[in-house]
């Protein structure tokens, strides 16, 4: 009787650690269903959004005037790596919806489903004449047999704000064109490359589709500044994200009242003083203002016929004005040992290091954090001044040069012998002595910088009295809110060649980029010596102005960097063996240990 007792207790013990177990199971799926957390072990937490994400997403309550819908265009019968990239997208978005809840939607749409003549329809709409998303062509062999993929790796955001319904499309992996279809095996490289850059371009394409109101940023014209032509492509770059327009100032005292920042690359002509009032008194008020200016001007087809040419200093009266926000522009040239090279001749055989052509060392400010090296040819020393009495701002360099470097004299003579003298003769592969010792910080020139804070006026002592209470002009002695001064010496960063043409009513001109590399990324004279080197300028330029105009949303996303380590392919080769042993043979003893841990603890308790 007891026996039958202790077997019934027994057997209620053993149900209701299994009700238990069940019931357990079912509340961590219920949980994990409507939580999404993880955790990310990896160095530079690859797997997390960045900090400047999750605070944009909490704002999604009050920033956001209506719900955002993404249609993902990546679905359907995948490759491997595009299927593992489709789930870390849908993985990004998840994590999003979890921080702004319902103000964010998505859904997966594969353009194939559906009747042909539909699908066909949709393609074209989606395509929208090349204005859309890009398709991709992927080449593959199936059964001995050549077939192409045709995929559309982007997506079309679509917000209900205030000033009605918007579409915005995001091109999450690059197109192709259609002869030149990606391989199968290319694909991995693709992928990885769009991993790196998933959350900026979601975060990118939010931020631009929810704001209400576009920042207007103003190229001053008037002084001899680079034109529409050969400022194309800087232009191009920010105008997704702003409002670009030229601006005349020609003494009118309202003619920046409009713009929230100002760009002026290389002006080449004296500016009157009532122009520089009205640029003073926009910084005054706030203002950005980004100045591109070159101290001195030098002839190349002069130096390239010549071997040598005379520079002569630039004369604007923006230097003064600039000295006032804390930036004194030097009328000389850095030279650098991290610099570009020159050939000698026509034939481009021969080579010289060309120390004028210096590539930046970046700081730690986020503008040129992470990126490549930014090219600078012909660029001037900036001296930061030191903070005057009622100013309130901080002046922070962006890019110096490295620790071998030093500076020409005042208006040099800019010649091909410069190399002899800093290397050395017995040895040209030594390296060069442009500075003795050459590793001291010290030895680095600001070449970039900006000042942020609270200005003085430079008309501060310079206006009478009674103009100054004129109350048409607007005057103000300090700054009014903090305002924000960038400087560089020099211009050459975001210029382009371009061709000029009369447009089909023969009325008017039209500027294009000359064919070629973007000059913005490459250095032609260096690639036609074979050297193909990637330089950071658009990029820096793209995080000048975010950073710039206060928008640091996603400037934190593109200075982001994500190492996403290769295979040692001759490593698995020579360790192929070992690896299949261990993938196979751990899982297999630890099944075999637990066999028997299980079998000893059985015959130990019923023996």
């Amino acid at each position: 009787m007891a026996a039958s007792k202790n077997k019934i207790v027994k057997q209620a013990y053993y149900w209701i650690l299994l009700g238990i177990v069940f019931i357990g199971v079912i509340l961590v799926n219920l949980i994990s269903s409507y939580v999404n957390k993880k955790f990310d072990l990896t160095d530079d937490q690859r797997h997390s959004l960045s900090e400047s994400t999750i605070n944009f997403l909490e704002k999604a309550d009050s920033s956001f005037n209506g719900p955002v819908y993404i249609e993902i265009y990546l679905d359907g019968k995948l490759p491997a790596e595009l299927k593992r990239f489709r789930n870390m997208v849908e993985d990004r978005l998840e994590e999003f919806k979890d921080i702004a809840g319902d103000r964010i939607e998505y859904k997966f749409t594969n353009p194939e489903e559906g009747k042909k003549a539909d699908a066909e329809e949709r393609k074209r709409l989606l395509f929208n004449e090349g204005r859309g998303v890009l398709p991709m062509f992927v080449e593959y062999k199936e059964e001995g047999q050549e077939s192409q993929l045709i995929l559309w790796p982007g997506a079309v955001i679509r917000y209900s704000g205030s000033s009605g319904t918007r579409e915005l499309v995001v091109q999450l992996l690059p197109g192709t064109k259609t002869g030149r279809p990606y391989q199968l095996e290319q694909l991995p490289q693709v992928v990885q490359g769009g991993m790196r850059n998933l959350e900026y371009n979601l975060m990118n394409g939010l931020r631009r589709i929810t704001r209400e109101k576009t920042p207007r940023v103003g190229f001053l014209q008037g002084h001899g500044e680079l034109n529409f032509g050969a400022s194309f492509r800087a232009r191009s770059v920010i105008g997704a994200d702003y409002s670009v327009q030229n601006v005349n100032i020609e003494g009118q005292i309202e003619a920046l009242d409009q713009f929230d920042g100002l760009v002026i690359a290389r002006p080449t002509q004296r500016m009157s003083d009532e122009d520089l009032y009205v640029i003073d008194q926009f910084v005054m008020r706030g203002g950005r203002l980004m100045c591109f200016v070159d101290a001195l001007e030098i002839r190349e087809d002069s130096l390239s016929k010549y071997k040598q040419t005379h520079t002569v200093r630039i004369e604007t009266g923006l230097n003064e004005l600039l000295y006032d926000y804390g930036v004194n522009i030097m009328d000389n040239y850095v030279l650098d040992e991290k610099c570009g090279q020159k050939p000698l001749s026509l034939e481009r055989k021969s080579r010289i290091p060309w120390f004028y052509h210096v590539l930046a060392t970046a700081t730690d400010h986020p503008v040129s954090k992470n990126l490549e090296p930014v090219s600078l040819k012909y660029t001037s020393e900036l001296k930061l001044t030191k903070t005057k009495q009622n100013n309130q701002f901080v002046t922070t360099p962006i890019l110096t040069s490295s620790t071998n470097s030093t500076t020409t004299g005042s208006t040099p003579l800019v010649t091909y012998a410069i190399p002899l003298n800093y290397l050395d003769p017995d040895n040209l592969r030594k390296r060069p002595k442009l500075a003795i010792p050459q590793d001291l910080e010290s030895n680095k020139k600001v070449l970039a910088a900006v000042s942020e804070g609270k200005f003085t006026s430079y008309f501060k002592t310079r206006l009478p009295p009674d103009f100054k209470n004129q109350k048409a002009l607007k005057y103000k002695d300090f700054s009014t809110k903090n305002g924000k001064v960038f400087v560089v010496g020099n211009s050459r960063m975001i210029t382009n060649s371009y061709d000029s043409l009369l447009n089909k009513s023969g009325t008017d001109m039209m500027y294009r980029p000359k064919q070629g590399p973007n000059e913005l990324e490459k250095d032609w004279e260096m690639m036609q010596m074979g050297v193909n080197h990637l330089f950071g300028n658009q990029d820096f330029f793209m995080n000048l102005v975010d950073f710039m105009m206060g928008d640091n949303s996603v400037l934190a996303l593109r200075s982001r960097q994500i190492e996403i380590h290769a295979i040692d392919k001759a490593k698995v080769t020579d360790n192929a063996g070992f690896y299949k042993a261990t993938n196979i043979g751990i899982p297999i003893l630890l099944i075999l240990a637990l066999a028997i841990a299980m079998f000893l603890i059985r015959r130990r308790k019923y023996a």
